[in-house]
């Protein structure tokens, strides 16, 4: 069953700012509507591997598993501060997207599933989150985490587009200021590059 108390927690949780929602925003200030859409759709996509990891139970493995963690880690970490330094290093003019870069769709999406797939502790959170509000007296734990999931990824998807398109909504005035662009640019390549850090000296 799908309580107010987890509606209201999840949807915090959603809201906090973090490397997904960086990576909205950004996509929707330098690629438009359409990239922000497509950044969305990937890091929502990126947790589900996390989300079903959970509740079969094998993200018990990986918190057992130093080794393994520490692989994940240190990837997703190493991905993070790539991104962060081309964003850095990206020195170019932001034109307005046409429809026809369907390419540049996929190309955005799929870096988002990267993003969150490369984050072990995603898994360690929803295994320690969703367990909160399984009802004690439910006849199929699995199915009710399955639907406590399911809403989880679609209020994920709803606040991450609403993110991208607020960026884009501002985009046209950035676009006009180069200067302002490349300030933004390299201020959230030091806030990813911040996340990458901070997942490489993660614990657990």
């Amino acid at each position: 069953m799908i309580t107010i108390e987890f509606l209201i927690t999840a949807l915090i949780v959603v809201l906090i700012p973090g490397t997904g929602v960086v990576y909205t925003v950004t996509t929707g200030l330098t690629s438009g509507r359409r990239g922000a859409i497509a950044a969305a759709f990937g890091c929502t996509a990126g947790i589900i591997p996390h989300l079903i990891a959970s509740i079969l139970g094998l993200s018990a493995i990986l918190h057992m598993s130093a080794l393994a963690f520490q692989v994940i880690k240190f990837t997703g970490a190493a991905y993070l501060l790539f991104l962060a330094w081309s964003m850095w290093r990206d020195n170019e003019e932001i034109a307005l997207e046409t429809d026809g870069e369907k390419n540049g769709f996929l190309k955005t999406a799929t870096r988002g599933i990267l993003i969150n797939i490369l984050n072990p502790k995603l898994t360690i959170f929803f295994l320690t989150f969703l367990p909160l509000f399984v009802s004690a007296d439910t006849y199929s734990p699995v199915l009710q985490l399955s639907m406590l999931s399911a809403v989880f990824m679609a209020m994920t998807l709803a606040v991450f587009i609403i993110y991208g398109l607020l960026a884009d909504s501002v985009r046209g005035y950035i676009i006009s200021s180069p200067g302002m662009m490349k300030y933004i640019k390299r201020s959230f390549a030091v806030v990813i590059g911040f996340f990458g850090v901070k997942l490489a000296l993660a614990e657990r």
